[in-house]
């Protein structure tokens, strides 16, 4: 169990070590995945299954972090869409 977890905190570390070349969606993604993964291990550490937790967790947080991101995409356009609106009428 112990070798489990020093092996997640090992993987998130080197994963978000990465995050510098990547997109917004990338970055929020794996770091969904990576919040997933450590909340994951440590559930599954108490329920008894470190192994099948982080890799639920893992899923879960990459989903989450992906609808973060089309969340937080759609509000940037809306908001953009309403700038634009503001400056055609401004003129």
């Amino acid at each position: 169990m112990k070798k489990i977890i020093v092996a997640n905190i090992l993987v998130i570390s080197l994963a978000l070590g990465g995050c510098a070349g990547m997109s917004d969606t990338e970055q929020r993604t794996l770091s969904g995945a990576a919040i997933g993964a450590a909340a994951g291990t440590a559930i599954g550490a108490v329920s008894g299954n470190a192994g099948w937790g982080a890799a639920i967790g893992t899923a879960a947080g990459a989903a989450g972090g992906y609808i973060y991101d089309r969340h937080q995409k759609s509000q940037e356009e809306a908001y953009n869409k309403g700038y634009r609106d503001g400056q055609k009428k401004s003129q």
